[in-house]
């Protein structure tokens, strides 16, 4: 086999998949690419037995056709280093010696017989299919990742649950403390389904998506998805079980409601969580007419900080408790200039929701509070 290909082209496309790839994994030949080249395409895969990744790239003078595995660290390491220009590969299709040419050198080493690579498992005839425009699927995506949990006893809250209705999809994720919930109106299926997307392959999509502008196409079944853009596809097995019932966490009556800056609020905590015990990050929210004191402390090292923040509240006056890094991280996936908190006593959980929403979206979390000393 032979053909050539841009240096940049093959590393963009190389390493747009190279994070699926396992540090440690059980079978060697997954530390490789997998390569197929037919006439002018060669199509590269990565893969950890639990999630495959996909894409091409238009290669000329191709000669002869075949499957072709390479080390990923022998392979990227170099090209990152090396600019822009052609590279020629010629591969020895009888014991996999492959030579790489370029215009100032060469690179030689033996690869790997594709055979013995892993092949994908197809999906069953049950399969459904939901269409979006790629950047749904990332605001779904990149909101709710961080709210995920790292649970061995609960695995069906370790990834993003897709809930799809025939009129919205509601993209949901908690870990028990918080909770995230996006719908968009934007997507329409032909109707009720769902499915948990784990972790690994939500953080990889929401790299790759990051780059991408056309339309997706995810596919599942009970067990795996598949999502499909122009220049890459990725499937992954799904976590089985069954997902809580997300609504009933959410309360309803929350009379008491604050608007205020999301980003002044954001460096507010920001500020005073560096004096609060590193343990637990408490900080103290005490809500005032048209005001908020944030205020933090730290007994064993006798350290404390105080700041006010203006607002809209007309409620009844009290303070409540909540771990300040779970608040940024929610503030900081907020897009909107302004938030509402909705609150009804100190031991309820805090819906907190953008002041407007963006449009075709609906955008909830809620952060349950945490016991205040005092």
């Amino acid at each position: 086999m032979k053909f050539d290909v841009s240096s940049t082209a093959l590393l963009n496309r190389l390493q747009s998949i190279s994070k699926v790839i396992a540090t440690k994994n059980t079978l060697p030949v997954l530390d490789s690419f997998l390569f197929k080249l037919e006439e002018e395409r060669l199509t590269i895969v990565a893969s950890d037995v639990e999630t495959r990744l996909v894409t091409t790239v238009d290669v000329i003078n191709a000669q002869g056709s075949g499957i072709f595995a390479i080390s990923a660290k022998i392979l990227l390491e170099p090209l990152k280093k090396l600019p822009e220009q052609p590279l020629t590969f010629d591969i020895n299709d009888d014991n996999m010696e492959v030579f790489i040419y370029f215009e100032n050198g060469k690179y030689n080493f033996i690869g790997q017989n594709g055979d013995t690579y892993p092949q994908q498992k197809p999906l069953n005839e049950n399969v459904m299919t939901v269409s979006m425009e790629s950047q749904v699927l990332l605001n779904g995506i990149s909101r709710s990742l961080f709210a995920t949990a790292d649970d061995e006893l609960r695995p069906v809250m370790n990834g993003v649950y897709f809930d799809i209705q025939s009129d919205a999809i509601t993209f949901v994720a908690s870990d028990g403390h918080k909770l995230v919930r996006l719908s968009n109106r934007s997507v329409t299926s032909e109707g009720r389904a769902s499915f948990i997307l784990p972790k690994k392959p939500a953080s990889l999509l929401k790299t790759l998506l990051a780059k991408s502008s056309e339309p997706v196409k995810v596919q599942f079944d009970e067990n795996s998805a598949c999502v499909k853009t122009e220049h890459f596809e990725m499937t992954c097995r799904l976590i089985e079980g069954r997902y809580p019932n997300y609504g009933s966490a959410i309360p309803e009556n929350n009379p008491n409601e604050v608007t205020i800056e999301r980003f002044p609020f954001s460096r507010v905590l920001e500020r005073v969580v560096v004096f609060s015990n590193q343990a637990s990050n408490l900080i103290k929210l005490q809500l005032l007419e048209n005001l908020i004191v944030v205020s933090a402390q730290d007994i064993d090292f006798s350290t404390s900080a105080e700041e006010k923040i203006a607002c809209r509240y007309d409620g009844s006056n009290f303070s409540i408790g909540f771990k300040a890094t779970f608040l940024i991280e929610m503030l900081d996936n907020i897009n909107a200039d302004e938030v509402v908190l909705k609150l009804a006593d100190p031991s309820r959980a805090c819906v907190i929701v953008p002041a407007e929403n963006a449009e075709d979206e609906e955008l909830l979390m809620l952060l349950m509070p945490m016991v205040l000393n005092d």
